[in-house]
């Protein structure tokens, strides 16, 4: 699996277990939905992610 595909993957993982967590547990895990939204937006502009370094430096393939 590619750095790209494992990053869609746990951001979209990430983002659907932060709803769940906001609609049953507290509103404020809404917050880490925005995060993550946040560091997409942050990563598409500059072309850097920091889950990218993690996962190059797991061993995953550009």
């Amino acid at each position: 699996m590619t750095v790209d595909r494992m990053l869609r993957l746990i951001a979209g993982a990430f983002v659907l277990i932060s709803v769940a967590l906001g609609y049953w547990v507290s509103p404020y895990f809404y917050l880490f939905t925005a995060f993550v939204g946040l560091n997409l937006f942050q990563s598409a502009l500059t072309q850097w992610c920091p889950m990218m370094t993690f996962l190059r430096m797991a061993g995953f393939k550009d």
